[in-house]
């Protein structure tokens, strides 16, 4: 019996020998994999160059929400996409844009081309919020094919006015266009901007005064707005932020910040166009403003209020251009959220196809999506599973004003008043022919009770009173004199007799 408690003393210390050797091996494996990872966070921190990280991946709860407007279907420009088997067919595409840019007449910038790729490689890779698996080779080769696919087009468009390239079949360029604006579609500027300047020796049609963000927004700009010659000329491309495509777009829409106008606090969303118009507020296109310039104010005196809007046109590829411009403004530290609170402000407008169709009259929203509903979804979850900004609304004034306005007393009765007996020409219709009789019976009211006062004019209020409160017991009540007559006549009647 002893000899066996001794032999489980013995085996229970040699295993707790065991478990503590083992466990001091572990603490010290962890250790080392922190401090390692301290010093390579150090590293890091060190080697960080003047390009930020400018191109994302699309977060997961966006992704859910609509994932075709985010991965592209027909072609993939950088490395996100690169490989997969459905882009596939494109690449040869790409390889005829890059040879025919690198002509003869430019074959001598090439070898520019390659030492300026292989100098800015690390900057590049840098751009990208990910670690890139490709090697050296195999992402340089695709930068400078890729690269050259877009500066090229963009050449081949200018010289036919950006209209129908020849080497393109007509329904390929809108699809294109979609995706070379998808977050995870895009090259950095600074590298496009290079391969453009290398291959502008050639006589171009576009001529050398035109640079290559101008072309770019030339392409871009008509699938936010669609009267897009007139807005560009007031634009100055060279004073606009373009880390990539989709940077320049939302960079050439934003609102001009100028005097008072700054991005302040925004509690609430704005009432719905339903509910504004029911208060007073008028609401107005203004064509020959920027897409994100909205106003509010005084209209026809000091109870009436006017919302100013540029016209809006929404489509599938409008959609997915807003869709990765939130994505991206809501994952770039640097950037202020301007058409995400503009896309918020319409979400607000928009609770219903009702609404859709308001805007669709007052001709400030326009769509070809078959019906209403589906453009109220569509707006509605574009900022599905975003988080607002509320302190850096450029929208704050407007926002804020137009919801005081709807606070107010008379703005309350008025919206009350339409809601509830103004809803549609039926129920107006109905309300005023309802009024009419009210009216009508008030005056036949007025008129029999002056008939009436005449004939009790002998008579105290009380005891007319008293006379109409019976009415149902003892019936009409006449006046002494009258009672008199009926009586004299009856006596008559049977003296006659």
């Amino acid at each position: 019996m002893a000899c066996i408690k001794l032999n489980r003393l013995a085996y229970h210390m040699f295993n707790t020998r065991k478990v503590h050797s083992t466990a001091n091996k572990m603490s010290s494996n962890w250790r080392d994999l922190m401090k390692k990872e301290l010093e390579n966070g150090n590293c890091g921190k060190q080697e960080q160059t003047h390009h930020p990280v400018c191109i994302y991946r699309i977060p997961s709860n966006s992704r859910r929400v609509e994932p075709k407007a985010y991965r592209p279907n027909n072609i993939s420009i950088g490395p996100c996409h690169h490989g997969a088997s459905h882009l596939r067919n494109m690449e040869a595409l790409k390889k005829s844009f890059y040879r025919r840019l690198f002509n003869n007449a430019n074959a001598a910038k090439l070898d520019e081309a390659f030492k300026f790729l292989e100098e800015q490689e690390t900057n590049v890779r840098g751009c990208y919020n990910e670690d890139i698996k490709f090697n050296s080779d195999e992402f340089l080769q695709m930068m400078l094919v890729d690269g050259s696919f877009i500066v090229q087009l963009l050449r081949d468009l200018s010289a036919c006015e950006f209209g129908k390239v020849p080497s393109l079949s007509p329904w390929m360029l809108p699809i294109i266009r979609r995706e070379m604006l998808m977050l995870e579609n895009q090259l950095p500027m600074f590298v496009l901007n290079k391969l453009f300047e290398l291959t502008s020796v050639v006589s171009a049609p576009s001529g050398p005064n035109i640079g290559f963000k101008d072309l770019a927004l030339r392409f871009f700009y008509p699938l936010l707005q669609v009267d897009s010659e007139n807005m560009l000329e007031s634009k100055k491309t060279d004073d606009l932020r373009g880390l990539h495509f989709l940077d320049l777009l939302r960079s050439a829409i934003r609102p001009n910040m100028e005097g008072e106008k700054q991005r302040k606090f925004q509690p609430h969303m704005i009432r719905s166009v339903t509910e504004l118009i029911e208060a007073g507020v008028k609401i107005k296109a203004d064509e020959s403003k920027q897409l994100l310039d909205i106003s509010f104010g005084k209209k026809w005196g000091f109870l009436t209020r006017q919302l100013t809007i540029p016209p809006l046109y929404i489509n599938d590829h409008r959609g997915t251009v807003f869709r990765n411009i939130v994505a991206f403004e809501n994952c770039h530290k640097d950037c202020e959220p301007d058409v995400t609170s503009y896309l918020f402000f319409f979400n607000g407008l928009i609770n219903s196809a009702g609404d859709v169709s308001l805007l669709h009259y007052k001709g400030v929203l326009h769509h070809s999506l078959g019906n209403d509903n589906t453009v109220s979804e569509l707006i509605n979850n574009i900022t599905k599973e975003i988080v607002r900004d509320k302190t850096e609304s450029y929208l704050y004034k407007v926002v804020n004003e137009a919801n005081s306005y709807f606070a107010s007393f008379y703005a309350r009765k008025r919206a009350s008043l339409v809601h509830h007996y103004l809803t549609s020409w039926v129920v107006g219709v109905s309300t005023i022919g309802a009024l009419l009789a009210l009216y009508f019976t008030f005056i036949q009211t007025v008129c029999s009770f002056a008939d009436s006062f005449k004939a009790f004019e002998n008579q105290s209020f009380g005891s007319v009173f008293v006379d109409v409160f019976c009415i149902p017991v003892r019936g009409i009540p006449t006046n002494h004199s009258e009672s008199e007559n009926s009586k004299t006549e009856d006596a008559a009647t049977k003296l006659e007799r």
